[in-house]
């Protein structure tokens, strides 16, 4: 059996990229892996000051937003009846377009870095808590019952059980996390700092500068892989149990109704929403409540023009976003799967995979836009891109909680690869797809807007950009709202169908 040579394929797909590099000098689309090299020689200083000042808000939010999640997944774990709350609380949060939030955080915090840390804290709280959720109830029921038995309660559950069996979850979460911290905190940069990686991003996609742009795309891809691999080394170190075998789902207490839940939470948005805008106390000029918004759209002389922009807005959007969608989380499952099956592909797939999800779309969507142009393309390629990352992670680790007992009965009647990845790692790997597939409702949102506001200028990613430029704030909250809770409906979707699909195939897992 020839010798596996894990460093081949980076190694050549660095020579074809340096090739084409020289031979595209002039067309300005392409950047030399020795041209990149040369500029971040020459601007080290320059580089490293911003580098420095992006991981300081980018860590910062990434503690934050991580501490959050944990506690959020421990108050919906410990009290099961508030486990809708949560959820449905935090998926609007996570719903609210960064695109339009940085304004107005930036209109709240003022100059300093509280935008970019806030940002990045609400980039990542949510990809933790899902998977975190996922995983703390991925457990035999056998187990807590032996808890209570010894007479024990739900938080002694949560400390001895639970949180083991959630480790790897929450490991997925965190390497998802690392990359999105760093996305969150430049695009709090795009909105008025003053030093940071998305200062100096701007000025590059000002200046046409495409050395400068594929400079800050490797260093941001740099930091990002540096961050999921670091993550990733402490799990192995640390992660060595296997997976348990589930045989009975586990009781996650009596379930409310879906709809005095929804009541409950659009209450409690709306308290929140108002509340926090007289406690920050910020002018009402740029702070819009939900009277003004619903003034805005129902009630005002102009409301049937407002309602009409959003709508051809939401139209242009949903073209773009929903076969990227689709794509996104298709290509990660089947790269997963792929690896599973051939792990001789890893050494070559996972760099090449991380490197391509990890460079920011702050700098990934100039780079695109100029291989593929302004149209449906390359925003249906940046929202794949987006999607398919998290859902490759969250199915590589699904695949791999497949119960090793299982396999190695199911090897000992010689089924073939394909049957242990169809009868066994694929039921295993449900759960955490769907909790992909819904994280990614959302972030798929991001990145149609981020695409729209700096490259496409269509879409509702166009509208809120320019609605904050022009102190529309009518329009701009309204857009908040409305793309907030499409996602929201979305999110749902696939948690209807998650619930049907796991019914059949592999009702185990259901929780």
């Amino acid at each position: 059996m020839p010798r596996r040579i894990p460093w081949f394929g980076p190694v050549l797909a660095v020579l074809i990229w340096e090739l084409l590099g020289r031979s595209l000098t002039d067309a300005f689309v392409l950047a030399a892996p020795s041209a990149i090299l040369g500029y971040l020689f020459e601007n080290a200083g320059l580089m490293t000051r911003a580098l420095i000042e992006t991981l300081k808000n980018a860590a910062a939010g990434f503690m934050i937003g991580n501490l959050a999640a944990v506690a959020l997944a421990i108050i919906a774990t410990v009290w099961p009846r508030s486990d809708a709350m949560v959820r449905g609380l935090a998926l609007v949060v996570f719903c609210l377009p960064l695109v339009a939030t940085g304004p107005i955080l930036r209109v709240v915090f003022g100059p300093g870095d509280g935008p970019q840390i806030v940002l990045a804290a609400l980039a990542v709280y949510y990809t933790t808590l899902i998977p975190l959720l996922v995983g703390l109830r991925a457990l035999p029921s056998g187990w807590l019952d032996l808890v209570r038995s010894y007479g024990r309660g739900r938080l002694a559950a949560l400390i001895h059980v639970r949180a083991m069996a959630a480790l790897p979850y929450f490991v997925a979460g965190l390497q998802i996390a690392a990359p999105a911290a760093f996305l969150g905190a430049m695009v709090g940069e795009f909105t008025g700092a003053e030093r940071g990686m998305g200062v100096l991003t701007i000025r590059a996609m000002r200046g046409m500068n495409v050395e400068m742009t594929w400079a800050l795309a490797v260093v941001a891809t740099a930091v990002a892989v540096l961050g999921y691999a670091a993550i990733g080394w402490i799990a192995r170190k640390t992660l060595r149990d296997e997976p348990p075998v589930i045989l009975a789902p586990p009781s996650v207490g009596r379930r409310g109704n879906a709809w005095m839940t929804l009541i409950g939470v659009t209450v409690a948005l709306l308290v929140i929403w108002w509340g926090g805008l007289q406690i920050l106390n910020v002018s009402p000029f740029f702070a819009k409540g939900p009277a003004e918004v619903f003034d805005a759209l129902f009630l005002a002389p102009d409301a049937g023009v407002v309602r009409a922009t959003l709508m051809e807005a939401l139209g242009e959007t949903a073209v773009f976003l929903l076969p990227g969608y689709a794509a996104g989380i298709g290509v990660g499952a089947l790269l997963a799967m792929l690896l599973v099956v051939m792990p001789s592909l890893a050494g070559t797939a996972m760099p090449l995979a991380i490197a391509l999800r990890s460079v920011p779309i702050i700098t990934t969507a100039p780079l695109v836009v100029l291989f593929t142009g302004r149209g449906a393309v390359g925003t249906i390629v940046l929202v794949a891109i987006m999607v398919f990352f998290p859902t490759f992670v969250a199915c590589l680790h699904g695949l791999r909680q497949a119960p090793g007992r299982v396999i190695d009965v199911m090897r000992s009647y010689a089924a073939s690869p394909f049957d242990v990845l169809t009868r066994v790692r694929v039921p295993a790997m449900l759960p955490a797809f769907f909790a992909a597939a819904r994280m990614n409702v959302p972030a798929s949102v991001l990145a149609v807007t981020v695409v729209e506001w700096l490259a496409t200028g269509n879409g509702i990613g166009s509208l809120m950009a320019l609605s904050a430029s022009q102190s529309d704030y009518d329009m701009l909250w309204s857009s908040v709202v409305l793309v907030a809770v499409l996602s929201s409906l979305g999110y749902a979707g696939v948690g209807w169908l998650e619930r049907r699909v796991l019914a059949t195939y592999a009702p185990e897992q259901l929780t």
